[in-house]
């Protein structure tokens, strides 16, 4: 077979001319042949297979330079760049996700700070941070009281005053009324006033790229836990005898798990697994992640920073969680744990109970 006019190759890969002509422009997908007299593209007929992952890609809403890109590279690489592709728009529509159901949940209630349930809840709380037993100084900070609750985790060399910073930007919420139907304002607002208290210590240190932290918080409106999240601190909810781990950590090492490039095993031992992708910092990606949890009686949250999460297995978290009946025991029992296993880190952690109101 020879060359194809561009109208019987658009009708080949399903890719119309005009299409062709912009691909071509682009240097995606140049013609074989360009007739020197008419100017006509001609292409030849294995170019097809080429043409239509192009259109497969764009269908996946993939950018034009991320696919030319892809064109460079041998099949298995080529993969690989796909793969990587779509688990991080599997990880934008999660977010997206989580976004939209806060927002119909806070959007179907009059009131988000009033009790969908009959019983006055109320929590029950202990906080506790350790320097460990390698590092020389704590950059971590941990808080706990009656309507908040927050763990961050501090990096560079002004990481301890980033992390207090950005938990001492959330405690007006502890006293300010929380209007109406404002749950989602008053957290953005809560959220750039620790952003900007991070960029303020920042600015400091001998260099704006030394300072920074991680940040997860909950909020208690009286029936509710409403959770802000950045970086790799974890939350964990203990309900009816079962861990579940609540958030998920925004790590270069978890993207790769995301993307089928590690095992959740390889990742815990991966020398770049404190790598993060979002914190609060000069430069940084600061998009949380937020959600509403509906809170019952008899849960138990444990909030804590990777100080204690890399070193304590699972099965160890809910020995001491499902076991402990008091939330300042069990905090002094995790750290323990961590610090047996070495203490590598800072270790921060807090654990609220819902507990009827008194």
């Amino acid at each position: 077979m020879g060359l194809l006019t561009i109208g019987a190759f658009s009708r080949a890969s399903r890719l119309s001319p005009k299409a062709l002509r912009l691909y071509d422009e682009l240097g995606l997908l140049p013609p074989a042949r360009v007739d020197p007299v008419t100017g006509h593209r001609l292409y030849a007929p294995e170019q097809l297979e080429q043409a239509r992952l192009v259109a497969w890609l764009r269908r996946l809403g993939m950018p034009l330079a991320r696919i030319r890109h892809i064109g460079t590279l041998e099949a298995g690489p080529a993969a690989q760049e796909i793969r990587a592709f779509w688990a991080q728009v599997e990880a934008d529509t999660a977010a997206r996700r989580d976004l939209a159901a806060f927002l119909v949940d806070h959007l179907s209630r009059e009131d988000p700070t009033m009790s969908p349930t009959t019983e006055p809840l109320a929590i029950r709380y202990a906080a506790l941070s350790d320097t460990g037993l390698v590092r020389e100084s704590n950059q971590d900070t941990a808080h706990a009281s009656s309507r908040l609750l927050a763990v961050a985790d501090g990096f560079g060399s002004q990481g301890a005053p980033a992390s207090a910073a950005a938990v001492d930007a959330l405690k007006h919420l502890e006293t300010d009324a929380v209007p109406a139907g404002s749950l989602l304002d008053v957290l953005e607002d809560a959220l750039g006033r620790a952003e900007r208290a991070v960029h303020g210590v920042a600015g400091t240190g001998p260099s704006p790229e030394e300072a920074g932290t991680t940040l997860t918080a909950m909020y208690w409106t009286g029936s509710q836990l409403a959770l802000v999240h950045i970086g790799d601190c974890r939350v964990h909810l203990l309900r009816d005898g079962h861990l579940f781990q609540i958030t998920h950590d925004h790590t270069v090492v978890q993207s790769m798990v995301d993307e089928g490039r590690l095992t959740p095993e390889e990742a815990a031992t991966h020398p770049q697994r404190s790598l993060l992708v979002r914190a609060l910092g000069r430069g940084a990606d600061a998009t949380p992640d937020l959600r509403l949890h509906d809170a019952r009686r008899g849960d138990r949250y444990l909030l804590c920073s990777d100080g204690l999460s890399t070193v304590v297995p699972a099965d160890e978290l809910h020995r001491v969680l499902s076991g402990v009946t008091e939330p300042e025991q069990a905090v002094r029992e995790l750290i323990t744990l961590a610090n047996g296993s070495g203490g590598p880190d800072n270790i921060s952690c807090v654990v609220a109970d819902v507990v009827p109101a008194a």
